[in-house]
């Protein structure tokens, strides 16, 4: 069973008011309600009638996995806002500048990329390339690319700054990178790296 975690950045953030935030985090609550109340559903659910078209194993296992992404990628939002902002230091600073050329033409390529989603971007790290790249998912569950690990989640769903911006979705992705913690990404990508590495 899920639990919904507590985080510091619940509250008054540069360019996103508190009021946004305790909203989100009311959003990500009930993504732990369902997938709860889904687990429960799939300990009686009639598997003798299962198929690929409709039966109520497909559609809670499918609805679990949008439940279940909404848990995760929220608490990856949540984790790493209430920062300062400013640019990463460190490998994957370095990793950056391979990957995009520079910090800034990483950060124009996230920006972009959120304005094309229509749900999240993930800066994440592929393990069969060993390069970084901003992967674009249009719901909770339309991400997964297996064998990569994400370090940042932009949320470019509405809920994450109508209050704020109405529809001026490039303005809150502004707001959003001057709010990111880089200190708890650097150490999260320097200990997934380093256990890839071993």
């Amino acid at each position: 069973m899920y639990e919904a975690k507590k985080y510091d950045s619940i509250r008054e953030l540069d360019g996103i008011s508190e009021k946004t935030m305790t909203e989100h985090y009311k959003l990500y609550e009930g993504y732990v309600k369902k997938a709860n109340e889904i687990e429960e559903k799939l300990k009686t659910v009639d598997r003798s009638t299962a198929n690929q078209i409709y039966s109520d194993l497909r559609a809670l296992k499918l609805e679990y996995s949008f439940a279940v992404g909404g848990i995760k990628n929220h608490e990856f939002y949540f984790w790493h806002l209430g920062g300062k902002g400013g640019e990463p230091k460190g490998a994957l600073a370095e990793q950056i500048v391979k990957d995009f050329g520079s910090f800034a033409a990483f950060k124009e390529d996230m920006k972009q990329t959120g304005l094309a989603a229509r749900g999240w971007v993930w800066l994440a790290i592929d393990w069969n390339t060993g390069k970084l790249f901003n992967y674009l998912g249009d719901a909770q569950n339309s991400y997964p690319i297996w064998n990569a690990t994400p370090f940042v989640a932009l949320d470019t769903y509405e809920h994450a700054y109508w209050l704020d911006t109405g529809s001026a979705r490039a303005t809150y992705i502004e707001n959003f990178f001057k709010n990111l913690n880089w200190e708890v990404i650097e150490k999260y990508y320097d200990d997934a790296t380093g256990m890839m590495k071993q």
